[in-house]
């Protein structure tokens, strides 16, 4: 038998669209002058063979000089490149023909004192440093590099860093893009492609600098073997909602295939997409998916819950007591039953 691998697509870390002024989809932007209007992010997560690929893109009305933004890794990637021109466009246009054909901008043409650099890469008009450290320490690095953090940066920052110290940050240079001719609604894709367990999707992240009834609006795209486990499930009350849910299209599946750097897309496919419109209070955890198919997300991955703590630890040996009960009910019914069972014992002969 074929053996069959879980993908998923949804706006989290393997690849992003940058669009003129800074930061990746499920990133939180960050700048000197805060000058930008950021707009709706749409972003496709895949998995495969336990390779996680990242493609994400931000929509931005405006805004000048120098950002960018910070985006939590669930570990060191292998590679950060150019990524394909029109994936994320024709994943809009699958699900959302109408909506698609109104859109003219989007055409389908080790934790120290310090962070420590794992990767430079310059792609276009973007610079980007792969980050790893705590923190204090990647709070410390954006600063130094030009950037002010909003008063929610450390408690966010944290909220990562107890899961993982790698962070991927962006900063785009304006003037750079000027000489290349990029105007507003021109993107950069960007391809992360990241080992991993299992995906994962950050969305608290989305919410860095917002506060209160703030409003939260992205696409996140999943695409899998099979219909996906989420954590939290898509409910509509928590700012969730699961709109788009089937097999994906052979033609998809083609489509995407044949854009730059996506030969992994599998020959078949199950399609979701999970739109966000939640308020910035609302927005406490990210989206754990398992990809294993046993429907057991991770609640660490889901920021529900925080490794090594009490109320983490205490779950674990509440289930493994309540486990080990059962054993020892199982056991003793098991003698039980053998005892009433067994023959009297008889006299020897003679006696």
């Amino acid at each position: 038998m074929r053996r069959r691998w879980p993908f998923i697509l949804p706006a989290v870390m393997a690849a992003l669209l940058l669009s003129a002024a800074p930061a990746l989809a499920c990133g939180g932007l960050i700048g000197p002058n805060g000058a930008v209007n950021l707009l709706r992010t749409t972003t496709l997560a895949g998995y495969h063979d336990g390779v996680e690929h990242y493609i994400t893109a931000f929509q931005f009305a405006g805004g000048g000089g120098a950002f960018g933004s910070l985006t939590p890794l669930p570990g060191v990637p292998t590679s950060v490149e150019k990524g394909g021109d029109w994936t994320l466009q024709r994943l809009i246009r699958e699900t959302q023909p109408e909506q698609f054909l109104l859109r003219a901008a989007f055409d389908l043409e080790a934790v120290g004192a310090s962070a420590e650099e794992i990767m430079k890469v310059r792609i276009d008009a973007l610079d980007i440093t792969v980050l790893r450290g705590g923190a204090a320490a990647i709070g410390q690095w954006a600063k130094d590099h030009g950037f002010r953090l909003p008063p929610d940066a450390p408690e966010v920052l944290d909220f990562y860093a107890q899961r993982s110290p790698i962070f991927l940050a962006a900063a785009f240079d304006g003037a750079a893009a000027a000489e290349r001719g990029q105007a507003v609604g021109d993107g950069t894709p960007v391809h992360i492609t990241i080992p991993t367990p299992n995906p994962w999707v950050p969305l608290r992240v989305l919410a860095l600098g917002k506060t209160g009834a703030e409003r939260i609006e992205a696409d996140v795209y999943l695409l899998t073997d099979i219909a996906p486990a989420m954590l939290p499930a898509p409910s509509g009350r928590n700012g969730l909602a699961l709109t788009h849910s089937a097999a994906a299209t052979e033609s998809l599946l083609t489509d995407l295939r044949s854009d730059q750097g996506m030969e992994w897309i599998p020959e078949s496919a199950w399609l979701s997409q999970i739109v966000i419109d939640a308020s910035a209070d609302q927005l406490r955890f990210d989206l754990a998916i398992d990809a294993s198919g046993q429907g057991t997300p991770s609640r660490v991955q889901a920021g529900l819950e925080i490794p090594g703590t009490a109320y983490g630890t205490g779950i674990a040996l509440g289930r493994l007591f309540v486990t080990l009960a059962a054993i020892t009910l199982g056991l003793l019914l098991i003698v039980r039953l053998l005892s009433s069972s067994s023959p009297g014992v008889r006299p020897a002969a003679g006696g």
